[in-house]
């Protein structure tokens, strides 16, 4: 965010019966030959029944056979190996429903230890693997390696054994490519990045839907982690010329494609439907010294409010006090750091623990950041609480299911104005900046509470969450109303 110039909601649980149509894709079911959105139950996700299970390797279930070069045939291994014999196993069938030709598995399996001494280590891909800490799919003779020192241990300690599950599935949708002819060396690295992140969300709803010999996978937590890793593995620096791999936004979106349209959906990225996702929004600072991080201050704050009546105006704008979240208030419940009084129409801020939820987070040691803040963490969630004075004025329920989701996809709605290049800054001076969405996202992954009702609870899907706030990003106004009136 910048100028021209923790509390965690609560759950409803799925036992609760709350009933709504709305659609943004053509993805329906039929019910008695009527056709249904797969958004008409707000605790599905993407057409799945919300499910907190087991997430992770299935006990009891025989290792792969597989050989794998220089393994030490330890636990990270055999995890690596189990979910390259899923992924096989799921693209046998699949290929032949996108491609055509007959499917071709990769060649060889490589594991390497990324702190070994140079001279005793092996080769990737042309690449000693000395401080090599990655994974990755090799054109050049069809293999796929991976480190089981540094990186995979990384993921499974910061996000669990299914974010293991989902880079290789990545790393096997660069394999699909190249067999396929669907993309080679010479398309944008961006195309190919955003192909095997959908490719992977496809992979991901196979196992959900408890297809996977070795793993399995709930659709609340477990998928929640797993898309926690994908923004965590994002390009964190946009003018870098290396950043290939796409923001959070980015690689969320394709796997959310993925998962909820399957192969043949993927196969259809390219460089004009990424460009045609990208819109107006902000892709690298102007200035490459800028953070786009803008202090949370009471003046901040104002003009921010004077942003959001702008973008969806209200015959009776909230009243918005700075005194504290915790305000009397008969029809809600607080909702720390932002609340919203339907009653008295208030937006109260408690502006220091708001300005504690959007500092920036710092890289960790060692491992990789499980969360993604910074301002815009902050800002979206005065942005949620505003669009519950917006849904007031509809005349919609502030304390459903759907009201959760409204708030997530409303605040997406404000978030892709604010990064227009044609906003006036005389109706509230903000300009979305490079790396907001990835904070936004993180959010709605990590506490919900920007997608949550005016008492702050949320669905427990995360997946839904982000997707609400990516259906107003990238659909506007209609596509929130046509998914959750």
């Amino acid at each position: 965010m910048k100028r021209n110039a923790r509390r965690s909601a609560s759950l409803w649980t799925a036992a609760v019966a709350f009933l709504s149509v709305g659609a943004l894709t053509g993805c329906t079911t039929h019910t008695q030959g009527r056709a249904v959105s797969i958004y008409n139950d707000p605790f599905a996700v993407a057409g799945l029944p919300t499910t907190d299970g087991p997430t992770g390797p299935r006990p009891g279930v025989a290792a792969a056979n597989r050989p794998v070069t220089n393994t030490d045939h330890g636990p990270v291994d055999t995890l690596a190996t189990n979910a390259i014999d899923d992924i096989e196993g799921y693209w046998k069938t699949e290929y032949p429903k996108v491609f055509r030709g007959t499917f071709e598995p990769v060649g060889e399996l490589v594991s390497w230890d990324s702190t070994a001494p140079r001279r005793s280590a092996l080769q990737f891909c042309g690449d000693r693997t000395a401080g090599l800490v990655n994974a990755g799919y090799c054109v050049s003779d069809n293999t796929i390696g991976w480190d089981r020192k540094t990186m995979l241990p990384s993921m499974i300690d910061s996000f669990g054994p299914m974010a293991v599950v989902m880079v290789l599935a990545h790393e096997y949708g660069h394999a699909v490519q190249h067999h396929s002819g669907l993309a080679t060396e010479d398309d944008p690295g961006i195309v190919r990045e955003q192909q095997a992140d959908c490719f992977a969300g496809a992979f991901m709803r196979y196992v959900a839907e408890d297809h996977a010999p070795h793993f399995t996978l709930n659709t609340s937590t477990g998928l929640n982690s797993v898309l926690a890793a994908t923004v965590s593995i994002r390009d964190a620096d946009p003018n870098d010329p290396d950043s290939v791999h796409g923001s959070a936004f980015e690689r969320v979106t394709a796997v959310q494609i993925g998962f909820t349209d399957g192969p043949t959906a993927c196969a259809k990225i390219d460089a004009d439907e990424i460009e045609a996702r990208r819109g107006g929004l902000p892709q690298a600072f102007d200035d490459p010294s800028d953070t786009g991080e803008l202090p949370i201050t009471a003046d901040t704050v104002k003009e921010f409010d004077k942003a959001l009546t702008s973008i969806l105006p209200v015959p009776n704008e909230p009243n918005l006090s700075l005194s504290g979240s915790s305000m009397r208030c008969a029809d809600a419940r607080p909702t720390p750091p932002v609340s919203y009084c339907p009653t008295s129409n208030t937006i109260g801020i408690d502006l220091a623990e708001l300005a504690k939820r959007g500092t920036p987070n710092t890289e960790p040691e060692s491992g990789l950041p499980v969360t993604v803040t910074g301002d815009y963490t902050a800002y979206v969630l005065v942005a949620s609480r505003y669009t519950l004075a917006v849904q007031k004025s509809h005349g919609q329920a502030l304390s459903d299911p759907k009201t959760a989701l409204r708030a997530a996809c409303l605040s997406g709605v404000i978030t892709a104005a604010l990064g227009s290049p044609d906003r006036d800054p005389t109706h509230g001076d903000f300009v979305l900046s490079p790396g907001d969405l990835d904070e936004a996202v993180s959010a709605l992954l990590s506490d919900g509470l920007a997608a949550s009702d005016v008492d702050g609870r949320t669905v427990p899907s995360g997946f839904s969450r982000v997707d609400a706030f990516r259906a107003g990003v990238l659909g506007g106004e209609n596509a929130c109303a046509n998914r959750y009136s």
